[in-house]
Formats: structure tokens, sequence, C-alpha cells
């Protein structure tokens, strides 16, 4: 008898824009075919290169089947293995134990971001579960809380946007700070179908000549971290020569004429292109570029936020669409993130009602801080990490992986692979994958909602973030009401919000996908209404006046750069940028054999001039370090980089890296301006030839 064959429409989990839909066959319990949905309007039939194959995730051989206990010295990764009883037994008795000391629950630290991007998975149940035990509550600003922030203040609440879909009707599509074909590829091919259709100029603003910068018809190249500069500029021109779009700036707008008085003054292109090292010639034509095209879309990403004035970088970007006016079209104006369109009922959801006021809130880029005891509140005694593999991850590696060896820190970790956290870990827990478990699934790239059924049985032991916490709070005594199934929390989630409306379980369940309920042409600021205070596009910001900040657009220098710090850049002159590696997607991936063969060694780029004045060859090993630590690449002279920039990209896990550490070693835990966000690309080193007979990669000054 032939086994039964059946298809599954699932939704790729990972933190990317896109959140594909995809087409599961299965065949005896078994998936044996993945493939973009053709029938999803943004997916389009087609996924990226790490998710089209990602059965092979699903059924690795290095996969995580068991629960297991540490039997070696912390860092080792030896574990023996254990039952879920044992398991869920050990974390429960040593959390009531913390929670009963004069520590008090919160000791006790939950470490996540979006390892997943479900809504039950991902930040469902594990907050009721935290916030209920009282522990300590975390501030997840590692990748875009800076940036959000700014533009906020902008635009108002729910970061709305531009239409993605409507990206292909532009004339002219600036990606400033997005490397849009690596990290967004569905709407890259609808700027390339702008080009294809209108005409459309494709511009990419990014200090690193990324691949959506050689496959641009324009790249503007900024030094790292002047794009707020850059983005002044641009309004001097607009302003000097009349052509900002007066009646906009007059009806939607609050403080034109400040933002107006303030360019004029203080960023004319030599002033500007001194800071930027983007000529006055460069500056002007794009200047009359953006103000004249129509409609033009500029895709604001994170690239630009992870330097100490980022949030600043983001809010002054995002005024050009009001000075210019874009907003009126269909398509036009800026895109940073879809995902304040959705009205989940997060509050209902999280309940974060159940955690005691006054609770400690940790901002997760101070890992390392706050595992060595220098921040306020109590000492971290039991760390719970999911859906992150902070150890590779995290800024400031060195001190990070200090508090991870610690004796006294009870440290569990729930995964699929045995990461770098994994092995400090007391406890290891397997976690399911995607076609594992079921979710309800947003997007902060289109507006679609979107239902993952579960495909296939969990594999080995393998469960659910959602079915763990579950258990725990049952061990624990916690009220069995709040802890339901997987259906009850999506009906709750959905709540009943404006452009949730209609959209119930079982539509989803039968239809897959459905769009938010928005205009068929959503164009949010077309009619000159804002989300803010003052109704209006905030050019000037009493919020932030009130908040501490300047309340015009301004620049905002780096906290590490050659001409704020040059007593630390006589030592560490380079600036390093850490972008994604396309083979991976921050550490996800980085284990995959073939992921890695893809991505080949870790690589520094770096300029000509750079290399030579170091006696450093095309392909020779380099230590690249300051301070705060170091890392081995090899030297890539692409010409991708000006002189003074390198470009360190990919997080290649430490174990599975020449000298054991990644390009985090050398990041700081400094952060932003706005929004306790990360710093990443705030980053002064050195580089020097690898001595070949030494395993020595410790830093050392110049």
């Amino acid at each position: 008898m032939a086994e039964e064959t059946t298809v599954v429409r699932n939704v790729c989990p990972l933190d990317c824009p896109d959140t594909c839909s995809m087409i599961v066959t299965v065949r005896g319990g078994e998936a044996i075919g993945l493939k973009g949905d053709p029938d999803h309007p943004f997916t389009r039939g087609f996924l990226c290169r790490k998710m089209a194959r990602y059965l092979e995730r699903v059924y690795g051989e290095r996969r995580l089947m068991n629960p297991m206990r540490r039997v070696g010295a912390k860092g080792e990764g030896r574990f023996e293995r254990i039952s879920w009883d044992e398991a869920l037994d050990a974390i429960a008795g040593r959390f009531r134990d913390v929670a009963a000391s004069v520590d008090g629950p919160q000791a006790i630290l939950p470490y996540s971001y979006y390892g997943t991007m479900g809504k039950i998975q991902a930040s469902g149940l594990d907050r009721r579960f935290f916030h209920r035990l009282g522990a300590s509550q975390l501030d997840r600003t590692i990748c875009a809380s800076a940036g959000g922030l700014g533009y906020e203040y902008t635009v108002g609440r729910g970061r709305l946007g531009a239409d993605p879909l409507a990206a292909s009707r532009c004339k002219l599509v600036v990606n400033w700070g997005s490397n849009t074909v690596d990290t967004n590829p569905h709407l890259w091919s609808l700027m390339v179908e702008a080009r294809k259709k209108h005409g459309a100029t494709i511009v990419t603003v990014d200090p690193y000549r990324s691949t959506t910068a050689a496959r641009s018809d324009w790249h503007v190249q900024p030094r790292p971290g002047t794009d707020a500069a850059l983005a002044l500029g641009l309004m001097h021109v607009i302003f000097r020569d009349g052509l900002e779009d007066r009646d906009y700036l007059e009806r939607a707008t609050v403080g034109a004429p400040l933002l107006r008085d303030r360019v004029l003054e203080e960023y004319p292109p030599a002033r500007v292109a001194d800071i930027t090292g983007v000529d006055a010639n460069t500056i002007e034509a794009f200047a009359r570029r953006l103000a004249t095209e129509r409609p033009s879309l500029i895709r604001l990403n994170y690239g630009m936020q992870r330097h100490h004035g980022g949030g600043m970088a983001v809010r002054t970007i995002a005024c050009l669409p009001a000075v210019v006016g874009s907003w009126r079209d269909h398509g036009g104006g800026a895109l940073l993130s879809t995902s304040g369109a959705y009205d989940f009922d997060v509050a209902r959801l999280t309940r974060p009602d159940l955690s005691p006021p006054g609770t400690r809130v940790v901002n997760m880029n101070q890992l390392g801080e706050a595992l060595a005891g220098e921040l306020p509140g109590p000492p971290i005694r039991a760390l719970y990490v999911y859906n992150s593999n902070p150890a590779a991850v995290a800024p400031n590696q060195a001190k990070v992986l200090e508090g991870l060896r610690r004796d006294d820190l009870f440290t569990v970790v729930h995964e699929l692979f045995p990461t770098d956290t994994c092995d400090y870990a007391d406890i290891v827990l397997p976690a399911t994958t995607q076609l594992e478990h079921v979710d309800l699934m947003g997007s902060y790239g289109h507006h679609e909602v979107m239902y993952n059924p579960r495909a296939i049985e969990p594999r080995g032991e393998c469960r659910s973030n959602a079915d763990v916490f579950r258990a725990l709070a049952a061990r624990m005594g916690f009220e069995p009401e709040l802890f339901p199934d997987d259906d009850t929390l999506i009906r709750e989630a959905l709540g009943d919000g404006p452009s949730l409306r209609g959209i119930t379980p079982e539509r989803l369940r039968a239809e897959g996908s459905i769009r938010l309920t928005l205009p068929e042409t959503y164009a949010p600021f077309a009619d000159g209404v804002f989300p803010t205070p003052s109704g209006k596009c905030e050019l000037y910001s009493e919020r932030m006046a009130r908040d501490g900040f300047d309340p015009l657009p301004t620049y905002t220098p780096p906290l590490e750069d050659p001409r704020s710090r040059p007593e630390l850049a006589a030592r560490y002159p380079i600036q390093l940028l850490s972008p994604p590696r396309p083979s991976f997607l921050n550490s996800t991936f980085a284990d995959s054999p073939r992921h890695r063969a893809t991505a080949g060694d870790p690589t520094v780029e770096m300029a000509d001039d750079d290399a030579r004045a170091r006696n450093v060859a095309e392909g020779a090993w380099v230590v690249v370090y300051n301070a705060r630590g170091a890392f081995r690449a090899r030297a890539s002279l692409t010409g991708a980089v000006r002189p003074g920039v390198a470009v360190a990209s990919g997080i290649h896990w430490n174990k599975l890296s020449p000298g054991g550490s990644n390009a985090n070693a050398t990041t700081s835990s400094a952060l932003s301006d706005m929004g306790g966000g990360a710093t990443f690309f705030d980053n002064l080193v050195e580089i020097r030839p690898l001595n070949p007979h030494s395993s020595d990669i410790t830093p050392r000054p110049c």
C-alpha cells in the first residue's frame, strides 16, 4: 500500500522581513520536499538560499534529540543524556531555590531573541512564565530598538511606512543601510521590477560595497556612522534650491521652518562632504533626484543604527519623505518595518501585568555586565537561554564568556543544535523546528497574517518552547489557566484590533495567509495625518525634547571614530563593520557543513592601501584586534571598502572558527543614543598578519 502524501503550507521562522510561505510535501510522516509558495503575494514561489535547504536542518545529524546534563567543565560541551522529567525537575527545583533565597526571583534572567519569529513560540508563554515567576525582565534591544524609536519620534506609533508590494511602482528606490539583495530578496525583486517596468534608478547608501550596492545603479559610500550628516546635507540642497514640497510641509509637518534654518546654516555640502567622505557634487545630484523623481522610496534598514548616533540617524532620514512630499504617492515614502501595522493583542498574549511592579529590566546588550554583577539589582544566579546564541552573537564576547563560565551560575539552553552557548549549559533541552510545532506569524516586511501548522511530528524527544513552559509552569505550581494550549493563545493574540478584524483562527487554518484589513491602495500618510502627538510628521519633536534629545534632526558622531576619538584611533585606526553573511542568519546555519562551505573561511575585507601598510597579502590570515579581544580572518582585498574601513561579515561559531573567537570578540556593549540599542558597527580595531608559528591571538597595542 502506497504511503499517503500530503501538502502542508508552513511559514519561514527566520528573523527576516520576507516571512515566506513554504509548501512542504510530507510522505509517511516525513517531509520530503520544500519550496516557496507560488500563490503567496510576497513569496511568489521562491525561497532564499538558506531556507531552500531547510529540510537539511530538520533532519540534520547534529540535531539535539534528547535532554542532557553537563558532566564536564563549563565550555567543554560534555553532557550525559537524561529524561525530560529529570531535566524539568532540575530546572524547577533550582528556580524555586533561587526565588526563595535572599536574592529573590530577580536573580533569574531569561535570554532570548528571534531564533523564531512566531508569536506563540517566540513571545508567548515564555513571557507569561517569567512574569509570573517574578524574574528579571529582558530588554530585547540587540537589533532594532534605536532605529525603531528614532523612526517613531518622527512618523509616530507603529513605525508605519510604504506598502512593500508597491515598490515596483517607484521611479527612484534608495536602499539606505540595507543590503536588500541578501536580507530582503523578495523586496529586491520588486525593486528590479520597478527598474524594468518604469526605468527606476536604484541607489544604495552604504559604507560597504555590498551585493546590493554592486547591483545598484548608483552606490553612495559614506564613512561609517555619518548617515545623519548625509541626510542633513541633502535637506540643505533641497531647501536651498526650493525643491521642498511646501504644501505638504505646511499641512502635514511640525517644525519645517526650524529644520530649514538648521540645515541651511549648519550642513552645507562642503561641510557634509568633509564629515561623510561623499563629494559635494554627489550630495547635490542625490538631493535633486530625491526631490524630483516620483514615486520615490527610501528602504531604511538597521545597518545605520548600530552605532552611537544610530537612533538619530534613522530619525533624520525619516524626515526626508515629508520634506520632498513622497508620502503622497502609493509606494512612496519610507519603509523601515511593517510590524506596527499588526494589531496583535500583545499584552493579552504576554501578560506583563503578572510581573511585580518595579521588577528589574536588563538590557540584553549588557549580558556580560549582568553576569559579572555590574548592574543594579541582585546577581544573576540562573539563566534560561532560548531562541538565541549569546556566546556567539552578544557584544563584548570575552566578558559574556567569562560570565557563562561561573560555577555558581545555573544555565539552561533550549536549542536545535549544540551551539557555542550550549557548551556552557548545565541543562540542554532539544527544540522543535518550524515543521514540528504550531505558530502564528506576522511580518516586518509585508502585510500578511500567516498560520503555521504542525507538518510532521517532533523528532526524537524535541519539544517546542510553549510545551516546555507549560511543563515548567505545572512543576512550579502556577495557575493552569495562565498556560493554555496553542490554539487558545492564537485566538488571544489575534484579539479584536482594527487591522486584524475578521481574521480568525478558523480562517487562518483554512486559508493559511490573510492580508491585514488595510485599504487596497495603502499609502498611510498621503493625507498628511500621522500617529504622533501632534497628528503630523514631527520634524521638530517636543517629545524628544522632554526625553532629553535634540528636538531637531542632527548628526551624532560614533563613539569610536577617528575624528571623535583620535587618541583611540592612534592605536586602533580601522573602523570595523560586521554585517550579516548571506550564507548565515546571524549565527543560525553557521554550523551547517553546506552553509559553511558556501560562506568559506572568516574574512576581513580591507582597502588595498591599508593592506599594503600592514604587509598583508590577499588571502593571508590576519588578526583583527583591539583592547576588548581579537579574532582571526583571511584578508580579502575586494575594493569594497574605503581606506580606514574593514568589513568582517557573518557570525561564525567560536568553536568552529580558527582561534576560537569571532568578530564579537572586538565589539562593545556600549549602547546607542536612544532605545538602548547595540553599537556593533561602532568599533575601532587594528589588523596585523598572523604569525604562522603561533596560536596567540591576544590583543596587543600597535
